[in-house]
């Protein structure tokens, strides 16, 4: 199983264009196994969790309600006043069933400075509703940007301490922070076509924090499934955290994503943020849960991996693919090539990948029909229908592409475009 769980992540990080993956198992005893892929940093490498930290907030939530200091029937407006969504209750925002907007209004608050939540509840007037209370299941961040104010009013201190104080400490998850440590991941994302690798920017996302601003590590998520699981009842009581993982739509309970795999049921979280992926998902009948986390903007369905490690690879005998390296510079006989392309009707998303330049059928699943690599200043195939043919890259007088051409085949921009002949076009 070991093997099989690593080739998991080894494809991950092939196909997904990953700097790098790590995962792990566990029960409720702990880490069961736990490996990474390109390059990985090990256990303790810190990562930003996003969406995870929601837990977080739902359980500061919930311990509060446990404590009397209010009732998750209430409306916000009770414990917020005046602002815009005041009627929506503190169950509907945990759920994602408000009908508020996904988004807080203003700039992008993932990749920009926060501001304080005085000024987040002016720019939210509720004027974004987009469906009534109870209606159905909306995700909504800004929804968490309110029931952080929430638990902060009711239980007197800043949210940031409170995750800090009333869980983080207790579970002795000293790898967790508000902000990134010293040699924490960076953020990358990656550029479709050429494969070269951009910083995202590292955030305080200052009143949005509770819907996505921590940072952690394998073995503090470890710790943190080992709650959710149902191993921790002094941080929740059993009856509450069964209470959040309980439907109110079909998928989410009260702060948690909820699904199956073929062992049973499954509770937690998926995180994302500009340059982060991130999983915990736990069977809570068994305890059996795993955690993934990744420093790529896209490339993985995190909780797909992450089930995918609980229950082992079926394709494990399959040889492995070659890791992914991110691009330096696409050479000068591919400048300009990576991109969009039409072969006649055909789609073709066309990539610098590991030092060569693929060609991959959008309409048949992105599948690879064609590899050309530089042999003396040309691109000729490695792979595929065009297999040690050479790839004509057809230039205007300003050295930008036109088109391509490879044993007659001619690829364009647009579908069938009028401004070259087809077979053997040439610019006009």
């Amino acid at each position: 199983m070991s093997d099989q769980r690593q080739r998991l992540l080894d494809v991950a990080q092939a196909e997904g264009r990953l700097t790098s993956v790590v995962g792990a198992v566990l029960d409720r005893y702990g880490a069961v196994w736990a490996g990474g892929a390109g390059q990985a940093p090990g256990l303790d490498g810190q990562y930003r969790i996003g969406s995870i930290t929601k837990t977080m907030t739902a359980v500061l939530v919930v311990q509060a309600r446990d404590e009397g200091l209010l009732d998750l029937d209430d409306p916000l407006a009770v414990h917020l006043g005046d602002v815009g969504y005041g009627e929506v209750t503190v169950r509907d925002a945990l759920a994602h069933s408000s009908g508020m907007q996904s988004e807080p209004r203003g700039p992008w608050w993932e990749r920009t400075r926060g501001t304080d939540f005085a000024a987040l509840a002016a720019a939210n007037d509720g004027s974004g509703r987009v469906a009534p209370p109870g209606a159905w299941f909306h995700y909504s961040n800004l929804g968490y940007g309110l029931l952080g104010e929430v638990v902060a009013r009711r239980l007197g201190a800043p949210w940031r301490a409170l995750v800090a104080e009333r869980l983080l400490q207790p579970l002795g998850m000293r790898a967790t922070s508000y902000l990134p440590r010293p040699g924490a991941q960076p953020g990358w994302s990656v550029d479709h076509f050429t494969g070269i690798r951009v910083h995202e920017p590292l955030t305080d996302t200052g009143a949005m924090a509770p819907a996505g601003q921590l940072w952690s590590t394998l073995v503090d998520l470890v710790t943190w499934g080992q709650v959710l699981g149902g191993a921790r009842p002094d941080v929740l009581s059993p009856s509450s955290l069964e209470e959040m993982q309980r439907p109110v739509t079909p998928d989410y309970g009260l702060g948690l994503m909820l699904g199956i795999h073929p062992g049973g049921r499954l509770v937690g979280h998926n995180g994302s943020m500009p340059g982060f992926l991130a999983a915990l998902h736990v069977d809570p009948d068994s305890g059996i849960g795993a955690v993934v986390l990744a420093n790529a903007t896209t490339g993985i369905d995190p909780r797909e991996l992450a089930v995918s490690l609980i229950d082992g690879d079926p394709d494990a005998e399959d040889a492995r693919p070659a890791p992914w390296r991110p691009t330096v510079a696409v050479p000068p006989e591919a400048h300009g090539v990576p991109g969009l392309w039409f072969w006649g009707n055909t789609a073709y998303d066309v990539r610098w990948h590991n030092e060569g330049l693929e060609l991959r059928a959008m309409a048949r699943g992105n599948v690879v029909t064609d590899r050309f690599e530089p042999v003396r200043g040309t691109l000729v195939g490695v792979s595929g229908y065009h297999r040690g043919e050479r790839l004509d890259v057809v230039r205007r007088p300003d050295g930008s592409v036109h088109h391509l051409e490879c044993a007659t085949f001619v690829y364009t921009r647009t579908p069938y475009d009028p401004d070259v002949d087809i077979p053997g076009g040439h610019p006009r």
